[in-house]
């Protein structure tokens, strides 16, 4: 299915936003953030004022809580079966970041080093992005074998919170497949937590013929 094209982008409040930014990062080279993440950043919080206090917030963010030595954090290691970025892209040419839910049990997981492997799987998702064709993901939930004790709603307000954050508008799509009778009375809850740009990206598949539109049913895992 093709890409939805982004909104425009006003241009003086980008060259506002550029000219902003490149005192910022001629002062620390670590604070610096190309046009494409610019763009996001106005998209998301509308004016420039707020979208460079976004960028500054970020910034400190991913300096304090190590970010960029997530990738190489043996303690996440453990966490390989709850999520995984694939080698193949969506139709759209996004990266896929997989999720079996039924690999996870919200009795027994650490909430802090859940997040940071959820971040380090955002980061090498926003990594795999070739920016000139797209700049947003693909993640796939999928709810095969879903049961009540792998919802964990604090772990999906802490997706939220870095997706409207700290990556904002890099989700492109969100599917959600196999879902159970009983999810119907969970969604409404989660749906509540979600403006409503975001919520329409958020797509229910029924069938394989569905899950084409968007993807080759082939690329997903089947030894997590």
């Amino acid at each position: 299915m093709a890409q939805q094209a982004a909104k425009p982008i006003n241009v003086n409040d980008l060259q506002d936003l550029k000219e902003r930014m490149k005192l910022i990062a001629e002062a620390d080279p670590n604070q610096y953030h190309n046009d494409y993440s610019l763009k996001r950043y106005l998209r998301a919080f509308k004016t420039t004022d707020d979208a460079f206090q976004a960028i500054l917030k970020t910034n400190k963010w991913r300096d304090q809580y190590g970010v960029s030595d997530l990738a190489n954090s043996p303690e996440l290691h453990q966490y390989g079966d709850k999520a995984r970025v694939l080698r193949h892209r969506d139709c759209a040419g996004r990266p896929i970041i997989y999720i079996p839910a039924k690999n996870h049990n919200s009795n027994t997981r650490d909430i802090d080093e859940m997040t940071k492997f959820i971040v380090k799987c955002l980061e090498e998702g926003c990594q795999k992005c070739f920016e000139e064709v797209t700049d947003t993901l693909c993640i796939v939930f999928d709810l095969a074998e879903f049961s009540t004790s792998c919802m964990d709603m604090q772990l999906v307000k802490n997706l939220i919170w870095l997706l409207s954050k700290h990556y904002p508008e890099r989700l492109g799509v969100c599917l959600i497949l196999n879902s159970p009778g009983f999810f119907s009375t969970i969604w409404p809850v989660i749906r509540q937590l979600i403006d409503d740009n975001t919520a329409q990206k958020v797509i229910f598949i029924d069938n394989e013929t569905e899950l084409c539109k968007y993807l080759i049913p082939d690329v997903l895992p089947t030894d997590m």
